[in-house]
């Protein structure tokens, strides 16, 4: 195009007026109101030039040519690429009536438009007709749990705000698939574009394309035909090896038509349903909140509350949007418990409509009760004059834009006169601006680790007026993570058995556009402020550790700083696979910056020559022992045998397919360990060779017995509510890289190598190790490669079923009816294990 441009400049000048102008340019774009060119005075080309926009002919505005245009600058030989122009006709223009447009330059002669750039004609005005066509923008993000899912938007004129709600139409292989309105919450859409947020679509994909095979997609925006950004496209569904033996059984069988149709049926029958899960979420949680109310009051005709105290429901105001504050005051008439006072306190704001509907709630009911400051003064000091006009015996936190579930009082009270806690919280989730239930927080029993990671307690909290009033005020400085330097000072002051988490979803917070809820990067203020309230914290508990900001996100990372260094042997089995464990020793070895580490290598009767050569070689390392079994794998006496010829402090299993490149992993793990007085075992994040999750902490169960959570995630993803970047306590992490306290080993009997040789052994000692009232950890900084059982290989080949099943029931039958094992604390109750971890929901029938 520069080309072009150059060719055309001397039938471009000779349309400038009087003498020949000393300005040289080119109109390459007209289109949709946009205008896009260069231009330069031939006498000064470093000066950008101004054009003058005419619109039916009077000048409108002026526009710089401030843009790098290296090919322009190329073409002509200029010392500057600066030349370059690109605006929008104003918005006045596109009233749907034609408007006369002219370019001129500031000698007032003629920037003329081209009518046909091939042969250099041109006219020095052009007619706008006063409408654009409409833009589109979007995406098809791919396929994910088995659902196709993308996002859209239109625009009429460059000044509108993208929109949403469009309509699309999906094929695969050629045939209809489905059509779809894109209506779904896009949070992260709206952001980037400043868009309409509900321009989302997911459209569920059939059982009979998971197999395996290549299919074509194609979406487009209807009736427009217009094709999404990134299609069509090609993929093909995976899904684990029953499902997808079944599903291309069932094709065959298809083939014979009427003579199988019973097999047919019959193999249908055996492909698993699939549970439900996040995507479904808004139904799931509307039957829960159904099931809940039912249940809530069947429990209170059973068992009716000994007593009915206050309880005081504060709640500080400022600006929220009229019909939201309607909706949350509501909510709390609503509740099923009626011993309930609501403190009211506005901030200080000028918002007329907002004080009338306080004054007209405080009016209908007394227990709604409005006070109104003069000044505002920040969220910390409204709450603080909340909790100073409360009368309960307990006070529990609300938004005001909020909505609470019609039992949330009810139950919370009950939970607090059973268990005499002082501190308790509730799940919660989100309601977007269309109505929709949400990403809902789900979470674990009281964890102490995560909680120095992220509020994770959030809401719904009620905490004893008593206690709340001893720990002491909301603290301004730290507004925007007032809440968390709240909790944190809680725990400080109370005993663990007083804190109490109600496992029921009563809390919808509102994710409106401006919410902290919508994005994080809303209130950049309440990041600083959490790091700081988590720093002082550690301060006060005389914990030695730095802490930042996790991705500029209101997530926390703490870099431990103590100079302990406790003694750590490295145990690690292997048998042959000598250039395995070469890479796994050789990484410690070169790379670890740890000092106080030896190394024990249990060889289980290796044969190959040059794997007995190398372990002659590596004892002539003073870091390293060599052990020597000639028996039949077990790997929980290989471990066993080696611990008790160590002396150190903490042991460190090691598989020989982890190879360790981050030279301070042990000292994080160890780190990790002595920062808490009760923490026996640290796991690590620990990944495939293709960056994916293989382990991020372990869910225990009858279901799956131990399930790694968050696998196959990409290896540096949030996972859900942060929990892969975060570290936190968990119920079992893998024996492949596990840190544990060398003399509780031993007291325990370490693993078992009777009836767990090989599988479940890890599980079965981080349950000894919890039944004891020690913790576990799972560390998120310390990241090492794992190639999982490519020495053992797996055990599912058919030489091992009988092994593998002997285990899964000895587990069973040892951990059967014990709360620990049947309901893992660390892992939310409405999740399966046996599917997709933080995704799969759990049946009503099973959770209620």
């Amino acid at each position: 195009m520069a080309e072009q441009s150059h060719k055309a400049l001397s039938s471009n000048a000779s349309l400038s007026a009087g003498k020949m102008s000393t300005f040289r340019g080119y109109v390459e774009e007209f289109s949709n109101g946009l205008i896009r060119g260069w231009a330069l005075n031939i006498n000064a080309p470093s000066n950008p030039v101004i054009i003058h926009l005419l619109v039916d002919q009077q000048e409108v505005a002026q526009f710089p040519c401030d843009q790098p245009r290296p090919d322009v600058s190329k073409a002509l030989n200029l010392t500057t690429d600066i030349v370059g122009f690109k605006f929008n006709l104003p918005a006045f223009c596109f009233d749907n009536q034609p408007h006369q447009i002219g370019l001129r330059f500031p000698d007032r002669s003629v920037l003329a438009f081209p009518i046909n750039h091939q042969a250099n004609q041109f006219c020095e005005t052009i007619i706008f007709p006063g409408k654009a066509k409409s833009e589109y923008r979007s995406f098809i993000d791919g396929v994910f749990n088995n659902m196709l899912r993308g996002w859209v938007t239109k625009r009429s004129t460059p000044y509108e705000k993208w929109g949403g709600n469009l309509i699309v139409s999906a094929t695969v292989d050629g045939m209809s698939l489905a059509t779809a309105r894109a209506n779904h919450y896009r949070g992260d859409v709206a952001e980037s574009l400043k868009s309409e947020p509900n321009c989302g679509f997911e459209i569920p994909l059939p059982v009979s394309l998971r197999d395996h095979k290549l299919h074509h997609f194609d979406v487009k925006i209807v009736p427009e035909n217009i094709p999404l950004r990134n299609s069509p496209f090609k993929t093909s569904l995976v899904s684990d090896d029953l499902e997808a033996r079944l599903v291309e059984l069932e094709a065959t069988i298809g083939n014979l038509h009427r003579q199988l149709t019973t097999l047919r049926r019959n193999v249908k029958d055996l492909i698993p349903k699939r549970p439900p899960n996040l995507t479904q979420y808004d139904e799931w949680a509307r039957a829960y909140q159904r099931a809940l109310r039912e249940r809530t009051e069947h429990l209170r005709l059973a068992n009716p509350l000994s007593r009915q105290p206050l309880i005081s429901v504060i709640c500080p105001v400022w600006k929220p949007q009229l019909t939201d504050f309607r909706a949350a005051i509501d909510s709390v008439l609503h509740q099923t418990y009626s011993n309930w006072e609501l403190i009211l306190v506005e901030d200080g704001s000028d918002h007329a409509e907002i004080h009338a509907l306080m004054r007209t709630y405080s009016q209908q009911d007394k227990r709604i009760k409005s006070f109104f400051l003069e000044q505002n003064s920040g969220i910390a000091e409204a709450t603080n004059k909340a909790i100073s006009y409360a009368k309960g015996a307990y006070i529990a936190f609300f938004d005001h834009d909020d909505l609470l579930s019609p039992v949330a009082l009810e139950i919370m009270l009950r939970a607090a006169l059973t268990t005499q806690a002082k501190l308790l919280y509730s799940d919660e989730d989100k309601i977007d601006p269309a109505g929709y239930f949400l990403e809902p927080n789900l979470k674990p029993d009281f964890n102490y680790r995560y909680l120095l990671g992220c509020n994770y307690i959030c809401h719904l909290t009620m905490v004893e007026s008593q206690t709340l009033r001893k720990v002491g005020p909301l603290l301004k400085i730290y507004d925007g993570a007032q809440d968390h330097d709240l909790i944190l000072r809680l725990v400080e002051h109370l005993p663990e058995d007083a804190i109490f988490h109600v496992k029921e979803i009563l809390y919808h917070w509102r994710k409106a556009e401006n919410s902290t809820a919508a994005t994080l990067t809303n209130k950049n203020y309440a990041i600083m402020a959490g790091v700081n309230c988590v720093q002082d914290h550690l301060k006060r508990q005389n914990m030695k550790g730095k802490v930042s900001s996790i991705d500029k996100l209101s997530i926390y990372k703490i870099d431990w700083t103590s100079r302990a260094q406790p003694s750590v042997t490295v145990i690690i089995p292997f048998r042959d696979e000598v250039d395995v464990t070469r890479r796994c020793v050789d990484t410690l070895l070169e790379q670890q910056n740890y000092r106080n580490m030896r190394l024990m290598l249990v060889d289980n009767f290796s044969v190959q020559e040059e794997t007995l050569s190398y372990l002659e070689n590596i004892k002539n390392d003073p870091r390293v022992d060599v052990i020597r079994l000639e028996e039949k794998f077990n790997f929980s006496r290989l471990n066993n045998i080696a611990a008790a010829q160590s002396f150190s402090d903490y042991l460190l299993f090691l598989n020989n397919d982890v190879f360790v490149h981050q030279k301070d992993f042990i000292k994080k793990l160890v780190l990790e360990a002595v920062s808490f007085p009760k923490v026996a075992i640290v796991g690590a994040r620990l990944l495939y060779p293709n960056g994916t999750i293989q382990h991020a902490g372990v869910a225990v169960g009858p279901d799956i017995i131990g399930a790694h959570m968050h696998r196959g995630k990409p290896g540096n993803d949030y996972g859900y509510i942060g929990r892969i970047r975060l570290s936190h306590e968990v119920t079992a992490v893998t024996g492949a890289a596990m840190l544990i306290k060398r003399d509780l080993f031993q007291q325990v009997g370490g693993f078992d190598e009777i009836g767990l040789p090989v599988a479940y052994n890890d599980v079965d000692l981080c349950l000894k190790i919890r039944q004891k009232g020690w913790h576990i950890l799972y560390c998120a900084e310390a990241v090492a490669e794992h190639y999982e059982s490519l020495s053992r290989k797996s055990d599912d080949r058919p030489e091992h079923e009988e092994r593998f099943f002997h285990e899964m029931e000895q587990i069973k039958e040892r951990w059967r009816g014990v709360p620990l094992f049947e309901n893992d604390p660390s892992y939310p109750r409405y999740f399966r294990e046996d599917g997709e971890t933080f995704f799969d929901l759990r049946t009503l029938e099973t959770i209620m």
